[in-house]
């Protein structure tokens, strides 16, 4: 992970994105001639974002154009950097559910690469009332993407980010799972990702697209929107509210940090084989519990104070014990996990401590244990302004 600090300091800056660190990856691979143009779907998003700033910081022979829609958990904040300072990049609002605004994207950026990280993927939101949207945004957009794809021609390159949460649960006696492991989603988000994948494989032996599949564990890091279980619990701890765990805790979860999923994601662009598919796994693995104390010691509590800065929800209707999944194929490409679970996780807590309640705007509406629907909120526009949207 590679820090730019940005122009200006917290008093010389009224702009929020200028006062924070801009994160990028470590890894910077030799040029290859058939990438020149490289659309990022969901570009201001989390993974997205971090992808983002990195190639465009590191490969300024690379056009990066950022599509996105500026959905609920996506920000310009997170681009923002790269806007004002890389000739490079260029932001594009669109949905990549519209198939007019795919193709014209595709043709009028003369785009070659497509890495598609565009999705909707709470896994809370897939069992309430938003559940039909992760229907349209994974499946019907992945499809839109790879339509608008195979009739523009001119694609050599099509990453699609998944989840190991296709594999479905993994048991603490099973070994990590290869990509040869059969599709077993047990949750609706999980599930359109399974079938997006499935569409990405279809247009790989129906029409010969040049796919490369991915399917990565958890990740954390700066700029994840606080839906999810780190940002939110660092929230929530930041506000001095208590932590809300889902059952009794004892769920678990491999994390990896942003950082080193773009490494994995730039080596995967850079040295992938088309018609592959790669997992990117680690082995850091934490149960929710285990998560709370580890941030409670981060705050300064003593283990004789936890227990009253937890409080134990129902759990979901269906909560997977575990995911493990085997990166054997990634590691022979050369990448490594570099940030362990300790330091990531620090590094996290300072960015939230300081941005947390101020990146999104009001956040309060997240901050509990099952959102029911996306949030509204106000972000900031193309110029740093405060949005609603």
């Amino acid at each position: 992970m590679t820090a730019h600090n940005g122009p200006g300091s917290p008093a010389e800056n009224d702009s929020l994105w200028q006062q924070s660190p801009v994160f990028i990856g470590t890894t910077k691979f030799t040029r290859v001639p058939t990438i020149s143009n490289i659309l990022i779907t969901g570009g201001a998003g989390f993974i997205a974002s971090w992808l983002v700033r990195h190639l465009a910081l590191q490969y300024p022979h690379y056009n990066v154009i950022c599509f996105d829609k500026l959905d609920y958990c996506a920000s310009f904040n997170n681009i923002a950097y790269v806007n004002a300072n890389c000739c490079n990049f260029k932001f594009v609002k669109g949905d990549i559910t519209d198939p007019g605004e795919v193709e014209a994207v595709l043709r009028e950026q003369k785009i070659d690469t497509i890495m598609h990280l565009a999705a909707m993927s709470h896994v809370d939101l897939s069992f309430g009332g938003d559940s039909y949207e992760f229907t349209s945004v994974n499946v019907y957009g992945t499809h839109v993407l790879l339509e608008a794809a195979k009739t523009y021609g001119k694609i050599t390159r099509f990453i699609h980010v998944s989840t190991d949460e296709v594999y479905g649960e993994v048991l603490e006696e099973d070994t990590d799972l290869l990509e040869s492991a059969i599709l077993a989603p047990t949750n609706p988000y999980a599930a359109t990702k399974a079938a997006a994948d499935m569409l990405v494989n279809a247009y790989y032996r129906s029409f010969k697209l040049p796919v490369i599949i991915v399917r990565c564990n958890n990740v954390y890091g700066p700029h994840q929107f606080p839906e999810k279980i780190i940002p939110k619990f660092i929230c929530l701890l930041a506000g001095s509210r208590k932590c809300l765990i889902h059952g009794d805790g004892s769920n678990s979860r491999r994390y990896l940090f942003a950082g080193d999923a773009v490494d994995a994601l730039d080596t995967i662009l850079h040295k992938g084989t088309i018609g592959q598919i790669y997992n990117i796994g680690t082995t850091d693995e934490v149960s929710n519990r285990k998560l709370c104390d580890l941030l409670l010691m981060e705050f300064g509590y003593g283990e004789g104070e936890f227990d009253q800065h937890i409080e134990y929800t129902n759990d979901r209707p269906f909560n997977d014990r575990r995911y493990a999944i085997d990166a054997s194929r990634l590691k022979s490409l050369g990448w490594s996990q570099k940030t362990r679970f300790e330091v990531g996780i620090s590094r996290t807590i300072a960015w939230y401590r300081q941005f947390g309640s101020l990146w999104w705007g009001d956040i309060s509406d997240i901050l509990t244990a099952f959102p029911t629907s996306r949030h509204i909120h106000y972000k900031a526009d193309m110029d740093g302004n405060a949005t609603h949207k």
